[in-house]
């Protein structure tokens, strides 16, 4: 598999968890949802690390879209356990990130 191809597969396996957690009103969270938010949470801490890196070679425009991307994941992770949202737009900004790996376009 590429890198691509990994990352596509990580994202998927984390949006899926997410995904399955939506229907959960805010100011309820369970294991599965902490678990979820969790491992979405270190896989942006990873993008972030990699996109501020000197060796990625994504052009800056892309890398500061990805950026913000991530801050606003961890930001709104947080959110999420605190009972004050939902885990729909995470879900909904890993899928964005999942269709631009497969070159559908629909990345920040």
């Amino acid at each position: 598999k590429t890198p691509r191809d990994i990352e596509y597969d990580v994202l998927a396996r984390v949006t899926g968890r997410l995904q399955a957690q939506i229907p959960h009103q805010p100011g309820r969270t369970n294991p599965a949802l902490v678990a979820a938010l969790n491992d979405n949470r270190k896989l942006w801490t990873a993008f972030a690390a990699d996109l501020a890196g000197t060796g990625n070679a994504f052009p800056q425009d892309l890398k500061a879209r990805l950026f913000f991307l991530a801050e606003f994941s961890l930001r709104h992770t947080a959110l999420v356990l605190a009972g004050t949202a939902t885990a729909e737009v995470l879900a909904e900004i890993n899928t964005s990130v999942m269709r631009g790996l497969r070159g559908q376009g629909g990345t920040a």
